[in-house]
């Protein structure tokens, strides 16, 4: 970027109809620095914000107008649009120069074409705005943010399994084997318009695994952590889908290293557990603690406490929980995140700030809503 934007911004929304459009909407109206909307929807061109979202009424009113419109009058732009859709978007913003922050899965490999159409089915339109792009995963990739023109923002999946391994990784607590990450997730998930498996009748009462071995977020899991330990991080991953709207828990089972393995013959499965195994997840707390320490939405929860999705509700906070199996041979870490907003749209405004220069924290330090 050239120069940064402190006050009065326009921002525009590409794709403002969708669950996660609204949710920008919703997050930024309570930003200090952003003065005016400009919003874009294929599919309610010609109404008003309001007229689709009631809950906007008195709060914002807003034309829905076309994308090309938004990006010629917007200081940065937002697409909240299906994944292949959005790179002409991009292409606009980038050779107009305002930077652009795609919500869906085309800029999160970089210049890796290979596996974006492999998961994807789908090919590079522009090579050369992949090749620039940058990973929006604050803790990881701060530095980078802070210079972006293109972000690609993390998934859902991928934020609370990524945020959850990381400081294993770096503090060489996990061992080599495979991690295997069970995951959750409420029904936002699956967009404004999903399939039948997310409809009430289906979903109320039922928690249910999908795509089972062959979820997309593999990959973009998986490269996550290879750019954090330095080499490839094997993953099983198997997400559910669970009867609620908000919310993703991920449990996390990371085979320790030697050196953090509880070393003593007695405590294989012993109940209670040993002072050992205790001892031993208090220091991988503090490893935990040491590396989220300058963190503000990453919260290392005390012995005793596990994450849960309740606590995160309606805010960017990812909850860590440090847990140890029986035997002490494995770390179990369960991670809570909102989907929609530290999974999505609060991230995405996290790193609307870092790449301006505003407080981290702005428009995202509204108080999580426990019920």
């Amino acid at each position: 970027m050239t120069g940064k934007r402190q006050v009065g911004m326009i921002v525009g929304i590409i794709g403002a109809t969708g669950y996660t459009g609204s949710e920008l909407v919703r997050l930024l109206l309570g930003h200090p620095a952003i003065t005016g909307f400009s919003l874009a929807s294929v599919s309610h061109k010609g109404s008003r914000i309001e007229q689709i979202y009631p809950h906007f009424l008195k709060l914002l009113s807003a034309p829905l107008k076309e994308a090309e419109d938004v990006i010629a009058e917007s200081a940065l732009v937002f697409a909240a649009l299906p994944t292949g859709v959005g790179e002409e978007y991009a292409r606009l913003c980038f050779d107009k120069g305002v930077p652009y922050i795609d919500l869906s899965a085309d800029f999160r490999f970089g210049g890796d074409e290979q596996t974006y159409e492999a998961w994807y089915g789908k090919r590079y339109r522009y090579p050369d705005l992949h090749d620039v792009s940058v990973y929006g995963l604050p803790e990881l990739n701060r530095e980078r943010i802070r210079g972006a023109r293109i972000i690609g923002n993390p998934g859902c999946y991928p934020t609370g399994s990524a945020l959850g391994v990381l400081p294993a990784l770096a503090h060489g607590i996990a061992k080599g084997a495979p991690l295997i990450i069970d995951a959750a997730s409420g029904i936002t998930g699956g967009g404004r318009e999903p399939a039948p498996a997310y409809h009430y009748p289906q979903a109320a009462d039922s928690l249910t695994p999908y795509k089972v071995g062959s979820h997309r977020h593999i990959p973009e899991i998986s490269r996550t952590l290879a750019l954090c330990a330095g080499k490839a991080v094997p993953v099983i991953f198997t997400p559910h889908l669970a009867p609620m709207n908000r919310g993703i828990l991920s449990t996390i089972y990371v085979p320790l290293s030697e050196e953090w393995q509880v070393q003593s013959s007695d405590t294989a499965f012993r109940f209670p557990p040993s002072p050992l195994i205790h001892e031993k997840a208090g220091a991988i707390r503090g490893c935990y603690e040491d590396f989220y320490r300058n963190e503000a939405f990453v919260r290392i929860l005390p012995d005793g406490l596990s994450a849960a999705t309740n606590r995160v509700r309606a805010s960017n906070f990812c909850d860590i929980s440090i847990h140890l199996d029986a035997s002490g041979s494995t770390l179990i870490v369960v991670s809570a995140i909102d989907n929609m907003v530290k999974g999505a749209c609060g991230q995405a405004i996290q790193n609307m700030n870092i790449l301006f220069g505003f407080d981290e924290k702005a428009g995202l330090s509204g108080v999580p809503s426990s019920f």
